[in-house]
């Protein structure tokens, strides 16, 4: 009798803790009696040509540290199955059934599908043509919905902190302002965490709209504190205040943004007349060995989709909500993005600390919304509610002897 098959693929961007998920699907698998399939270049290797490689416990040691993805990745070809934030593109029919005819074939019982948000679109078409499939959430960019973290948006943050490390001594050095462009498409979560962990002083980012004016007005109020230069975080998704964002059109596929750090950087030197520099992280923050957090997150990842295999869940996505590792249809993660609240924690903690948004003037009060706590228990309300129980108590012995 052949052996069970678990077949895994990564598709769309690389980052960091790809291979850690690879490992952690392989070695669970191995434990359960399954033999693991990796399929090469995303869905691309699932169809004409199909190409897979069987993975070992031996042929993926010592991975768990190493960057990018041993099956190779793409966010291009036949199974694009998105074209901007809400634009869903139906696969062909016989890509469909191209798949179906390889699963069956491989006698593949479960497909892993490690993907962000348009790899998961296509995971779940698979899913509704009754293909086997679970999900595995990945973008640095943290923007899937359903799940609190997905693995390499801590590598990215910790990428983008180092920068700003890096920036502010030859900042300060030179009395310069620095603009540093960090990804984040539709959400800034990147730019919101190492704004606040690199010691930013102003933060854009895709959901608070901003002005030159604001922004400014903020590096002169540091000037008049005696601070002669200013670090500027910009994530690649922030729209410019007359709208729009800055990059190039794509056909067929989402536009490829880039170049607002260098737009924001000559504006400021236009305005106040003072040396601005640009620098632009991009693919250096999906690059390099992925952080403790992504290796154990992905990992955790790994295994558990495996459980979703097993137990054939199919459709499903695994999540992280702190503490546990839980799971979701994917249909709940890829129609809604996860983005910055304006309004919440991070961003007044931030506003209090004295950074910028660019949507406000440097004096007014960081704490424009109130955060609503918890009721807390006092001393007399665990008193009444003791006293409560104990009159619950005698009343039920009495009626008990009675």
């Amino acid at each position: 009798m052949s052996k069970k098959r678990i077949g895994i693929l990564t598709s769309g961007g690389d980052c960091p803790g790809l291979n850690a998920v690879i490992r952690g699907v392989v070695k669970t698998s191995g434990q359960l009696g399954y033999e693991c399939v990796g399929f090469l270049k995303g869905y691309e290797g699932l169809y004409d040509p199909v190409r897979y490689i069987t993975l070992t416990p031996k042929n993926t040691t010592g991975i768990l540290n190493q960057g990018g993805t041993i099956l190779g990745s793409t966010n291009k070809g036949r199974f694009a199955a998105t074209s901007g934030v809400s634009d869903r593109v139906q696969l062909d029919p016989e890509l469909i059934e191209g798949v179906k005819t390889t699963i069956n074939q491989l006698g593949i019982e479960g497909l892993v599908c490690v993907g962000g948000d348009g790899s998961l679109a296509v995971a779940q078409q698979f899913h509704e043509h009754g293909i086997p499939v679970v999900g595995v959430p990945k973008t640095i960019d943290n923007d899937l919905s359903a799940t609190a973290f997905t693995f390499g948006f801590d590598s990215a943050v910790e990428c983008a902190t180092h920068a700003l490390d890096r920036l502010h001594t030859t900042a300060a050095s030179h009395e310069r302002i620095m603009v540093l462009e960090v990804m984040g498409r539709h959400a800034g979560w990147i730019a919101l965490s190492a704004g606040i962990g690199g010691g930013g002083d102003v933060i854009l980012i895709p959901e608070i709209s901003w002005t030159f004016e604001n922004v400014c007005h903020k590096i002169l109020d540091r000037e008049s504190q005696g601070k002669r230069f200013t670090l500027v975080v910009v994530a690649e998704g922030a729209e410019l205040p007359e709208g729009g964002l800055v990059g190039q059109d794509q056909q067929g596929a989402q536009a490829k943004l880039g170049g607002i750090g260098q737009i924001v950087a000559a504006e400021i030197e236009r305005r106040l007349h003072r040396e601005t520099r640009t620098s632009v992280l991009g693919h250096l923050q999906r690059g390099g060995a992925p952080t403790t957090f992504d290796r154990v997150l992905a990992t955790q990842y790994g295994a558990h989709a495996v459980r979703l295999v097993v137990e054939g869940r199919w459709g499903e996505m695994v999540c992280y909500h702190p503490p546990e590792i839980q799971s979701v249809p994917i249909v709940e993660a890829v129609n809604k993005l996860r983005q910055v609240d304006p309004h919440g924690s991070a961003v007044q903690a931030a506003r209090s600390l004295g950074i910028s948004f660019g949507d406000r003037s440097a004096d007014e009060s960081p704490f424009g919304v109130r955060i609503e706590s918890p009721e807390v228990a006092t001393a007399d309300d665990v008193e009444l509610d003791a006293e409560f129980t104990l009159d619950l108590a005698e009343a039920a012995a009495e009626e008990a002897l009675s």
